[in-house]
């Protein structure tokens, strides 16, 4: 809505007050950064009010919000287009041994091709990303590059509905996770950086999928030898 409706969002925000209201925090997404400049352009004065979000909400994992690294989103794939960009992110953020929050994609009033060409605001129901459906892409494109940026027996968290009562999270291999169902959404992703410290294993091992592999990913890839 942001990027195609701004215009329509500003509209007559010189003359009367505006809300806008968003979920998470109102500067966690570049389209809203935009929507700020472009008042400010008009000379309409903004006040914006900080919420709670994904970003930090995530320390509900028991992972320390200053070990994270660069935040990538993930999108569906579709038979012709599997975007890697989030690989480059996750190559970065592992070089010097950070956690990677994966964003899982949400599509809401999405229209068919046909749909679109027509003109016809007909909608396909919404589709949640799942973290069964982000581990799965996450190995075919480890598969494609081959660059060892992380490996099937790589630590993952998947999170589900944080910040709900009903919030859950599960701590696994990726492979592991690509047979996890977490439920309803909304679902996000965090890959363990090999700098993971022994108060963060204390508590995210009650979350493991396995405590067995749970062991064995930690001892290769984490902890003080790493």
């Amino acid at each position: 809505m942001v990027e195609s409706s701004s215009d329509e969002i500003l509209e007559g925000a010189d003359k009367a007050d505006i809300a806008f209201l968003v979920v998470g925090d109102p500067f966690g997404a570049t389209t809203h950064t935009d929507l700020v400049l472009r008042a400010q352009e008009l000379s309409i004065p903004v006040k914006s009010i900080p919420n709670a979000s994904i970003l930090n909400a995530i320390g509900a994992t028991g992972l320390q919000l200053y070990n994270f690294g660069q935040t990538v989103s993930m999108v569906f794939f579709t038979e012709n287009w599997k975007p890697a960009s989030f690989y480059d992110r996750i190559r970065e953020n592992a070089s010097i041994g950070l956690h990677t929050l994966m964003l899982l994609d949400i599509k809401v009033k999405e229209q068919s091709l046909e749909n679109m060409a027509r003109g016809r605001k007909i909608y396909e129901p919404p589709r949640y990303m799942t973290v069964m459906q982000c581990a799965q892409q996450m190995l075919e494109i480890e598969d494609e590059k081959k660059e060892n940026v992380y490996a099937a027996d790589s630590l993952a968290i998947g999170c589900a509905r944080v910040g709900a009562d009903d919030q859950q999270f599960a701590c696994g291999t990726l492979k592991e996770l690509c047979d996890v169902d977490l439920g309803a959404p909304l679902h996000s992703l965090v890959l363990l950086g090999r700098r993971a410290h022994e108060l963060e294993k204390d508590y995210i091992k009650k979350f493991a999928v396995n405590p067995e592999t749970f062991e064995q990913s930690w001892k290769k890839y984490h902890g003080r030898n790493h």
